[in-house]
């Protein structure tokens, strides 16, 4: 009976972690371009095909490099990592990080 208990504690104990992961209302990280932006609502698409709604609200600090850049600077085509508390599947973002712009290469 006693390694009945034991087993199942050692389960509870393994499985907890994953569980508390999978919650909403912490961090999450989304990394993609943007599909198309509505106010201050911005959809992004995933490099394995899924579109996630980020949502931007005054508090959010929006970057490019070091530099800081407002809502209105942000385009359908960036690329971007946001992160945020996620909750019913969309992301409110607390930072966002604009991928700069490739240098072209030199001409020969």
């Amino acid at each position: 009976m006693k390694s009945w208990i034991r087993l199942m504690m050692l389960a509870l104990a393994l499985t907890a972690p994953a569980v508390a992961l999978a919650h909403e209302g912490h961090a999450h990280k989304v990394m993609g371009t943007i599909q198309s932006i509505e106010g201050k609502n911005l959809t992004v698409k995933t490099s394995d095909g899924k579109t996630v709604m980020v949502m931007l609200d005054a508090k959010t600090k929006i970057t490019q490099g070091t530099t800081a850049l407002q809502a209105s600077a942000l385009k359908v085509g960036d690329r971007l990592v946001a992160e945020g508390a996620e909750a019913n599947k969309m992301i409110t973002a607390a930072t966002i990080k604009v991928g700069t712009a490739a240098t072209p290469a030199p001409k020969k």
